[in-house]
């Protein structure tokens, strides 16, 4: 996520609030505190325009 995060140039506070999650929990999923539920890993997916099997290929 932290990869995706970077190459769309967004800040955790922005893809927090473009995902409507807390940038605490970006910030421990990222990492690897805290594994994201498929609800919270499609609204990540969403606001970087990409598809939650992207983002699960990274895990």
């Amino acid at each position: 996520i932290r990869a995706k995060r970077k190459k769309a140039n967004f800040s955790q506070e922005r893809l927090a609030e473009k995902a409507n999650l807390s940038t605490v929990f970006i910030s421990r999923v990222e990492r690897g505190k805290e594994s994201p539920s498929v609800d919270s890993l499609v609204k990540i997916a969403k606001a970087l325009g990409a598809s939650a099997r992207d983002l699960v290929r990274e895990f």
